[in-house]
């Protein structure tokens, strides 16, 4: 049975009893918009998995079902069960680290509201920091580090050698994600994005850029995070990609160009970026839920 969440109360529900916390870190990703390859939600999810949940949020409120359909499983044609979009805050402890990871799909509606009711969550958590976690499309190769991009609310609050970017001015459809990191930011808690850039002629899972946020979130939390299957399939990823490059001179030909714009340290600018993102966009425009 759904939780009931009354009316005029909080969007959340916490979970009894309450872990105890010792100054935690938020990381948080939706899936959807920033979330290319399903790269950030695929890495938190390694993060989360057995964690106990802290808070939910009421998914009524949050989603338009039509836009975003729940799942329905049907076995031996019996109408079996319904999976519900949700949003969830889970506790681990990693590192001698308390971390809370929020994540699921990203809110339709009520944006505002939602928040609103996350940054007094975080405060009656005592969280001291937040790290978004996204990918967004680019013109990269498969065959190089997957780059990261980063946002910070202050200067210097960005670690591993991640800089801020890109450069000028970008203008784009926002992200509930970044929205909150910018509520968090507003209410005085260090707050920073890591976005990984993953190549726009890939579809599908792209583990390659789940694997490098994890180590960029590493290198900001100064501990060792688990990989879960994400290794295996960042290698196997890697080698289907090498094979399909290899069978096909055009693709093989544009890998090729990639490779010598990074190799030739060319920093992304606002307007290429643009141009890759509404292609993403046009994308997922066709894809479940349109």
């Amino acid at each position: 049975m759904a939780p009931a969440y009354p009316s005029g109360m909080p969007l959340y529900r916490l979970v009894e009893p309450l872990p105890v916390l010792d100054g935690p870190i938020v990381l948080a990703a939706f899936d959807g918009w920033v979330d290319a390859g399903s790269a950030a939600t695929n890495a938190l999810a390694v993060l989360a998995d057995g964690g106990a949940v802290v808070a939910d949020f009421d998914p009524d409120q949050l989603f338009d079902y039509r836009s975003r359909r729940p799942t329905l499983e049907i076995r031996n044609g019996r109408l079996s069960s319904l999976a519900w979009p949700e949003v969830s805050l889970r506790h681990a402890r990693l590192g001698g680290r308390d971390l809370l990871v929020l994540t699921g799909a990203e809110p339709d509606d009520r944006w505002r509201a939602f928040g609103s009711d996350v940054m007094e969550l975080l405060r009656r958590l005592d969280v001291r920091g937040w790290v978004s976690l996204g990918a967004i499309p680019a013109a990269v190769p498969h065959t190089r580090p997957v780059p990261i991009l980063g946002t910070e609310a202050t200067p210097g609050l960005l670690r591993g050698g991640v800089l801020p970017g890109p450069t000028g001015l970008l203008r784009v459809p926002s992200a509930a994600l970044s929205m909150l990191e910018m509520e968090a930011a507003g209410a005085g808690i260090p707050a920073v994005g890591y976005f990984a850039q993953i190549p726009h002629y890939v579809s599908g899972p792209y583990a390659l850029a789940a694997v490098e946020l994890l180590r960029a979130a590493e290198r900001h939390l100064d501990i060792e995070l688990p990989r879960g299957d994400l290794a295996d399939e960042a290698r196997q990823l890697r080698t289907r990609l090498d094979a399909a490059a290899a069978a096909d001179e055009t693709t093989r030909a544009y890998v090729e160009r990639l490779e010598s714009m990074v190799d030739e340290s060319r920093l992304p600018e606002g307007d290429d970026l643009i141009t890759e993102i509404e292609r993403f966009l046009r994308d997922q425009s066709t894809g479940p839920g349109a």
